[in-house]
Parts: structure tokens; C-alpha cells; sequence
């Protein structure tokens, strides 16, 4: 890879751009078909979706702020390691958490990584 393609890389990915690099390609995550989408709301019954964004989201509950903020670092470590972050918000021992791909316009197969890494942070 040229010095060019590892700034264009490094700019790319620094910037949140949310598609995957390959050999120097932009390639586009995949929207979930309507079966795929069953099965992931199958699979996270505490999580709603919202049909208007084709997003899930979850509220989270912990008994004080430094538990939730708590939450929201190891979350955070996880989704940078996934390269896909969360829409979320917290107000003292609430977290609210939207998941989404903005780059295939709904849900994608990273919602259902991440929503995983986070049901397992539980």
C-alpha cells in the first residue's frame, strides 16, 4: 500500500467513515434483508427496534452514575474495536442506546456484533 492509500485509509477510518477497506477499495455494509432482521430482533428481545430509522435501541438501568459511565467505557472499548459505535446518551444511572449503520441506512450485520459485545457486558 502506497503512503497515498495509508493516509487516505487513515483519514477515512479516522473521519467515521463506516465502510469497509479492502486492498485500498470502499466496499458498502449490507442492510439486513427482512428475514435477517426477524432473527436479530429474535435473538435481542429486550432490545426495541424502530422502524422509521431501522434501528434497535435499549435503555440500560444501574444504580448509580459511575456504574453507567462505567458501562459506557467498556462499551466503548468494544465498539472501537468493532469499528461501529453506538448513538447513545446518559442521564445519571441511564444509558440509552440506539444501533443502526448509517452507511446501508438500517440495520447491518455490526448492529448484531455489537449488540452481542454489549448483552455480554451485562
Amino acid at each position: 500500500m502506497s503512503s497515498r492509500s495509508r493516509l487516505v485509509a487513515h483519514r477515512a477510518l479516522s473521519y467515521g467513515d463506516r465502510t469497509a477497506l479492502t486492498s485500498g477499495r470502499k466496499t458498502m455494509v449490507q442492510k439486513l434483508d427482512d428475514a435477517q432482521r426477524s432473527a436479530l430482533l429474535a435473538r435481542f428481545p429486550q432490545w426495541t427496534h424502530d422502524p422509521v430509522r431501522d434501528a434497535i435501541t435499549r435503555q440500560f438501568r444501574f444504580d448509580d452514575f459511575a456504574q453507567a459511565f462505567g458501562f459506557m467505557a467498556s462499551v466503548a472499548i468494544v465498539a472501537e474495536k468493532l469499528d461501529h459505535h453506538p448513538e447513545w446518551s446518559n442521564v445519571y444511572n441511564r444509558v440509552d442506546v440506539l444501533l443502526t449503520t448509517h452507511d446501508a441506512n438500517g440495520l447491518s450485520e455490526r448492529d448484531a456484533k455489537l449488540a452481542e459485545a454489549i448483552e455480554a457486558l451485562l
